[in-house]
């Protein structure tokens, strides 16, 4: 993969490839960036970079033997790691679909991976046998490169058993570089961390994932709603481009009311017939209602006035009748709750429910919270 094919370029990274130029690059490299947002598609441009047989100053060329086998994903001193299921499996046991997975898009995320190897509700790790092949592919010689790379995909899934990897990172074989992509640094060991040149990656904006739908053939409407939904999440936004489901605004108003009315029936009613739509539509469902409530929360902010907010006219309008109804502190308990259900959803949880327990929440929440007069921006009437 190639610079010039990534959505955006960072400017983190547009540091780490200067340094790649001058080959200066760091042996143990951690970029951090959001799900979905370029992590792994930065990582494989830069891994590409490296082992360019003729690159640049800005970019691998594209056409040389080793760009040709780094773009199918079969350079012999490219190396992959990457959370799988179960035990005595590594990486390897994966390849093909890891290839594939990558030429489908690069921007996929964790649960896409899982899914796609069958997981269904097992959890993902990288585990001490994955760890000795590591050091085992690390200790041979390079094949053709000047460089071995080794590229650890959320590295957060390797627990304790990061301990196994440290002096390797720490003092790898020469030519050796570490490229680990990670969303959550949180859940990185302390010491693999200090052993790594910390990249913070941030997502493209609308506009660049507007027009990176576009190359893909999405039309302007359609690719103008799904980057308005999806934030920086690329892979979020190919997903939605391709399921557009133009009812959701709908829906949600009907959910919204259901709760806020807190009659049983109605709930019922309403999980009943939203557990039928699939559990792909149920997380597009959810990223709408959370994509709703942050433009909330910036007109709320701004006292009513619309400057920014990325509504469309009818979603407006239904914002700033809820603007008297809806304070700061029930907002973020009804993004916990969305946020949850999309955790649950990606589990395979019940829809009926799950919904149903998540509508009576949010009924709730409304109650917790008298309407206050006061509240009501002065600007509405």
């Amino acid at each position: 993969m190639q610079f010039k094919q990534l959505v955006h370029l960072p400017q983190g990274l547009r540091q780490l490839r200067q340094m790649a130029a001058t080959d200066r690059l760091p042996h143990a490299n951690l970029l951090l960036a959001a799900p979905g947002s370029g992590g792994l598609p930065a990582a494989l441009a830069l891994a590409g970079y490296l082992l360019c047989e003729d690159r640049g100053e800005d970019d691998a060329c594209g056409i040389c033997r080793a760009c040709r086998k780094s773009s199918k994903f079969v350079h012999p001193d490219f190396h992959f790691s990457f959370p799988t299921v179960g035990s005595k499996v590594t990486s390897d046991h994966f390849l093909p679909k890891w290839r594939q997975a990558l030429t489908d898009t690069p921007y996929h995320e964790i649960n896409d991976w899982l899914q796609r190897i069958g997981a269904e509700n097992k959890q993902g790790n990288i585990n001490k046998d994955e760890c000795a092949n590591i050091m085992r592919k690390l200790s041979l010689k390079t094949y053709e490169s000047n460089y071995k790379v080794m590229l650890i995909w959320l590295p957060e899934f390797l627990g304790n058993e990061g301990n196994r990897l440290l002096k390797l990172i720490e003092e790898p074989p020469e030519g050796t570089v570490f490229i680990l992509v990670a969303e959550r640094a949180e859940r990185i060991l302390n010491t693999i961390l200090s052993r790594c040149q910390l990249t913070k990656l941030e997502g493209p904006d609308q506009e660049a994932i507007e027009a990176a739908l576009a190359v893909r053939g999405v039309d302007a409407e359609a690719a103008t709603a799904a980057a308005r939904l999806a934030g920086t999440n690329v892979n979020l936004a190919i997903r939605l481009s391709s399921e557009r489901d133009d009812t959701h605004g709908e829906r949600f108003l009907n959910w919204m009311r259901a709760c806020h009315q807190g009659k049983p029936t109605a709930l019922v009613s309403w999980s009943e017939d939203f557990a039928k739509i699939g559990r792909e539509n149920q997380k597009t469902f959810l990223h709408y209602a959370l994509h709703f409530w942050r433009e909330f929360l910036l007109l709320s902010a701004q006292d009513g006035r619309e400057e920014g907010v990325r509504l469309l006219p009818n979603e407006l309008n239904t914002a700033k009748k809820m603007l008297p109804l809806v304070n700061l502190d029930q907002l973020a308990d009804l993004t916990t709750v969305l946020n949850e259900c999309i955790e649950y959803v990606e589990r395979n949880a019940n829809p009926k429910i799950l919904f149903l327990d998540a509508g009576i929440r949010i009924h709730q929440i409304f109650r917790r919270h008298p309407r206050v007069k006061a509240n009501k921006p002065a600007t509405a009437s």
